[in-house]
């Protein structure tokens, strides 16, 4: 049977990807970021799984604004990374697991979740970044990459208990999936920040590390954060953390945490990052 032994967060900001893919990662201004990874680097060589399911948010790359899914999966073969304007990025093909993502279809569409299925589509920072930390520069991914995408760009967006049962779902779903695979979630964007508008640079670093605090161990109490809290105190881009709770529901409710990571700032946002290795 297929099991879901751990999981990983970060925050999946775009530059942090421009200056991997331009050799930058050493220069004083992003060193310190890029060292925050450097044991998610080595722990990933011992615990490379077979699949990761990837929770993350398209910036209008493949999805535009005239459709929006509060849910949506992946389920082309292979994805490329998309152009957001300035090319794509240099890194492999993902691959996706599409036996095991038209499992996890199956049996969410039976526990009531009318999740969207894409058949074609580009994936962009949102996804590709966190790949490049975790994995560094490989010519082709380790594992198979199932692309699961929340509206966080659009309201309505789902709220953060909707996020904690879909992830529970996910667990469930993987469970009863009859192959031995090896499965990680990893939950993507964030931490606070905010882009435009009157309060552009906004960042909470009380709320992150509160938010870091919780989520091993008392993650039930993050999913009553309300959608205008998150847009109260992380900004407009900080609701994308309701991402990080479908990790962690996915995982169940006892974790080992291997690693977190927190620094201020990284193109003007707050990056956020913690690794897990499920117990039960």
């Amino acid at each position: 049977m297929a099991r879901i032994s751990a999981g990983i967060a970060t925050s999946h900001v775009p530059a942090i990807g421009a200056a991997f893919d331009l050799g930058k990662t050493e220069d004083p201004y992003w060193a310190p970021v890029f060292e925050g990874y450097e044991f998610v680097k080595e722990w990933i060589k011992d615990n490379t799984p077979d699949v990761v399911i990837l929770v993350y948010n398209d910036h209008a790359s493949s999805l535009m604004m005239d459709i929006v899914p509060t849910f949506a999966m992946g389920f082309a073969d292979e994805f490329q990374s998309a152009d957001e304007g300035w090319g794509r990025r240099p890194v492999p093909v993902v691959e996706n697991h599409i036996e095991l993502a038209a499992h996890i279809a199956e049996q969410l569409v039976i526990d009531e979740f009318d999740i969207t299925l894409i058949n074609e589509m580009d994936v962009d920072h949102g996804l590709t970044v966190p790949l490049s930390l975790v994995f560094g520069d490989v010519k082709e991914w380790p594992c198979k990459v199932i692309p699961f995408v929340v509206n966080v760009s659009q309201f309505p967006t789902p709220s953060g208990e909707r996020c904690w049962k879909i992830g529970e779902a996910i667990r469930n779903a993987v469970k009863t999936f009859p192959e031995d695979l090896d499965v990680q979630v990893w939950g993507t964007g964030g931490m606070s920040h905010q882009l435009h508008g009157t309060r552009a640079g906004l960042i909470n670093e009380e709320f992150d590390r509160r938010f870091i605090d919780l989520l091993a161990h008392e993650p039930e109490e993050l999913k009553y954060i309300t959608r205008l809290e998150y847009l109260r105190e992380t900004g407009t881009e900080g609701i994308e953390l309701i991402m990080w709770l479908i990790m962690r529901a996915a995982l169940g409710y006892g974790v080992e945490e291997k690693k977190r990571f927190y620094r201020v700032p990284a193109s003007n946002t707050a990056v956020g990052h913690v690794v897990y290795e499920a117990k039960s």
